[in-house]
Order: C-alpha cells, then structure tokens, then sequence
C-alpha cells in the first residue's frame, strides 16, 4: 500500500490561495482585505513598471530638464523646443515625471520641480550615476543570461583598476570624477557613525581624489592626512586637499594594494567604498596588509554599501550587489561577512555602528589588538 502524502505545509496552501484569481478578485472587493490587495497591488506594478520608471529618470536627467526647472514653471511645449523632442513625447515624459514625483503639474498645465526633483540637481554625483547606468542597462538586457554568468558585461570594462590592470589618463579622469562627485555624501554619513577622536594620522587606501580625507581633516584640525592610490589617480587629491587649506597636513602615496606595503606611520585605515569592488582573495590580502601596517590598538574603518545579510535591504541587495556583479568582481557583504574577514586577519572589537542612510553606506570599525 502506497503511503498517504504529507499534507501540504500551510504556507503552501497560503500561497496558492493567495495565487487563486477568484480569491484575488474576492479579496479585492471584500472591506476588510481590500485596502491591503490595492497597497500589494501597488507595490507589484511598481516593480513591474520599474524599467519604465528608471528610463523617465534618465531621460529626465539626460535632457537637464531638472535644471530648466530650478526657476519658473514651463510647458511641456516650451520644454519640448529647448530639448528638441517633439511636444506630444515631452508630454508623456512631463506626466510620467510627476507621476513619480520628480515633477508637479500645476493647473495651468505647466510643470514645475519637487523636492524630490530639486534633490537631482543638489545631490552630488547622483545625475551623474543615473547618466552611468546606460552602460548597466545594456548588460542587463538579457537579465536571465546575467544571472547565468552567460554575458561579458561592459561596466567591467569601465573600471579596469579592479582587475589591477593599468588605466590610461582618460579612464582615470573618468573613474576619479564619478567617484568624487559620490564620496562626499558617503564621507559626510561616514563621519557622523564613527568617531576620529584620537587619531593622530588617517591612511585612506583607494582614496582616489581624497574627498573623504578633505571632510575627515576638515572636521579634525589636528588630523594628519594620508592617502594611497593607484599612480595614475593619486595625483589628482593634491589639488583637492589644497583648495580645502590642508595641504600642510596632506602627504600623497602612489601605488597598489595587491603588490605594495601600505605606508606606515598612521594609527587609523579607512577604506571607503574599496572592499566590495575586490574578490574575497583580495580582501583577505588587503585586510592583512592593514594590520600589518598598524599599531597595536590601530583602527580600521570600513565604510561601503553592504548587502546579503539576515536582512535583505534594497540598496545592498537589489542594487549594489547586481552593480558588483556586472563589473565581474567583487560583492556587497554582509557586514558579518566583512567582520569574519576582519577577524581573519588579526584583528579584533569589530563594531557595526549605526548609520542614519544604509542606502548610502553602512560602516563597520576593528581594532589591531594590543
């Protein structure tokens, strides 16, 4: 005799009850579940729609229309001649945009910015990034083969220093643009979760044009500045720390992680936005090289998008995780997994301090033990 089946486990049967059209259609007209089908419905065409929403964006910010409306409001066919689309289409994207709040139509039928709108224009780097992501949009055009590891993707090429080769002088520029116009945000949140009390002198490896390193030594007169970078970048923070007035505090060191010692002499690492664009091999490595470099009770500041965690978060897991894997290198961790790893190699009392932003960074901090 055949053996009874299992019963099927409840969340099963919640599920294919929920995945019933008649139940769906009950739910909907019921008073008592009906607000939550339309908030769940919501949600749904939100992620359905969400390539729709992330191309008015981009448009939006290709054809500056956020700056050309920072003064009065203006009509989608005044719009439509300064950007040169035809007025019908501008319509469509003008709509669209408010529709997602970058954009309010007034009764007389122009439009005018938002504060979410104003923010594009206010925040650094972000326009910026979203003028990047073409390149992101063409290596996930085919998201089944991505996720089969079946696409030579074309943001690799775009950051060629992670895969520790040479970068010629416009790549350089480029990389170092981008990531200064992001830092300031990340070093502004960074700074407020940890403290720098104490410390005589900061090394900030894979500091690029040295925006963090200006807002640390801004905020700490006493602070010591060092910074490590490739060759073809490093030399681009000298300008940076002078224009901030801290060039007397400010010493530059070219050179690569994967082959050269950190510089000795400081109490304190930061790496910022560096760990998660670098395979575990490297990590591990570069991890190793930090304790090598510090004193006994020296400190190591870690600041970057994290993501795999117990809790899934959209920042880390639906956006930085799928960014790392289109450069083909490197992941957003857990900020367990970072404190293992920092474990690893040598060092100890790792924190993860709390941030006011996860979706700009999230921090954790380790001491070299005495």
């Amino acid at each position: 005799m055949e053996a009874a089946a299992a019963p099927a486990p409840r969340a099963g049967w919640v599920h294919r009850l929920i995945a019933a059209p008649r139940f769906q259609a009950w739910a909907a007209a019921f008073p008592l579940t009906r607000r939550l089908v339309r908030r769940e419905g919501e949600a749904l065409f939100d992620l359905v729609a969400g390539f729709c929403h992330s191309q008015i964006l981009s448009a939006l910010v290709q054809l500056e229309i956020p700056e050309m409306l920072m003064g009065p409001p203006a009509s989608a066919q005044a719009l439509a001649l300064r950007c040169n689309v035809p007025e019908a289409r501008m319509q469509v994207l003008l709509q669209g945009a408010a529709s997602l709040a970058l954009l309010k139509r007034r009764g007389d039928g122009r439009f005018k910015l938002t504060r979410r709108g104003a923010a594009l224009v206010g925040v650094p780097g972000l326009q910026d990034m979203i003028r990047h992501h073409d390149v992101l949009y063409r290596d996930l055009s085919d998201p089944v083969a991505f996720f089969r590891g079946e696409v030579e993707t074309e943001l690799a090429d775009f950051w060629p220093y992670v895969f520790g080769g040479e970068m010629e002088a416009g790549a350089a520029a480029r990389y170092s643009r981008l990531m200064a116009d992001s830092q300031a945000i990340v070093a502004e949140d960074t700074l407020r979760a940890i403290s720098l009390r104490g410390v005589n002198r900061l090394c900030d490896v894979g500091g690029g044009s040295g925006v963090f390193l200006t807002a640390a030594g801004k905020r700490y007169p006493d602070l010591s500045l060092v910074l490590f970078d490739l060759p073809e970048v490093a030399p681009g923070a000298a300008p940076v720390l002078a224009k901030a007035g801290l060039s007397d505090r400010f010493e530059s060191h070219a050179g690569s992680f994967r082959d050269d010692s950190l510089p000795d002499g400081c109490d304190a690492i930061s790496l910022i936005r560096v760990l998660y664009d670098h395979d575990d091999a490297s990590v591990a490595s570069l991890l190793a090289k930090c304790h090598a470099a510090l004193p006994e009770g020296g400190r190591l500041i870690v600041s970057e998008p994290m993501g795999g965690g117990a809790r899934p978060e959209r920042a880390g897991d639906a956006y930085f995780a799928v960014y790392t894997m289109a450069m083909r290198t490197g992941r957003a961790r857990s900020a367990a997994e970072i404190a293992a790893f920092c474990t690893e190699a040598g060092f100890a009392d790792v924190r993860s301090p709390k941030v006011k932003r996860p979706f700009v960074t999230s921090c954790l901090e380790a001491r070299k033990a005495g």
